[in-house]
């Protein structure tokens, strides 16, 4: 496994070791050793998230308030998305910085969100099963979230406006602004 680096401090892509052969691949998903010891990081996980998608879906941008923030490990089992987080750590020198990636079921690349980050997605292809660690557990009165269009983030999705699925709740959400003060 590797380790890429993000211009988002804490934040970063994972890129697993794929053996292919004439039965198809096989390549290790996640290994807390190899994790700690390539990242740094002590995390420990401990739930897991699927998400079924159609073209068109924008979920996000979440993220849980503390303490029950979440750092989050997040790929693509099948299709393509737009993977995106964004710092709003108050004293991190990427506060208000956003970055996007995409992960798709070919190149199995694992996108790191540290905890102080919203986090949310798009999907590319037709459909797009995603799935994520989170390290700690869901909880409904911390969950907090951005509108995903909102203008001062102003996140370029990848999707043209008259095919994008929103929820109404994110269509609700707040806007980058109106984040409470989050300083983790």
């Amino acid at each position: 496994m590797e380790i890429e680096k993000t211009p988002l401090l804490d934040c970063f892509i994972l890129k697993p070791k794929i053996w292919n052969d004439n039965r198809g691949y096989f390549f290790e998903n996640y290994n807390k050793n190899i994790f700690q010891k390539l990242s740094g990081k002590e995390v420990d996980f401990v739930q897991d998230n699927l998400a079924l998608s159609h073209y068109g879906a924008i979920r996000g941008l979440h993220m849980q308030l503390p303490p029950y923030a979440q750092a989050k490990l997040v790929y693509c089992v099948q299709g393509r998305i737009l993977d995106v987080a964004v710092d709003v750590r108050k004293d991190s020198p990427t506060f208000g910085q956003s970055f996007a990636v995409e992960l798709t079921e070919e190149n199995r690349w694992q996108l790191f969100v540290p905890k102080g980050f919203l986090h949310g997605y798009s999907v590319l292809s037709e459909t797009a099963l995603v799935g994520y660690k989170c390290d700690d557990f869901y909880n409904k009165d911390s969950e907090c979230g951005i509108h995903p269009l909102d203008k001062t983030v102003n996140i370029d999705w990848r999707i043209p406006a008259e095919q994008q699925l929103i929820s109404e709740k994110d269509l609700n959400a707040i806007s980058f602004l109106e984040l409470p003060e989050i300083i983790l």
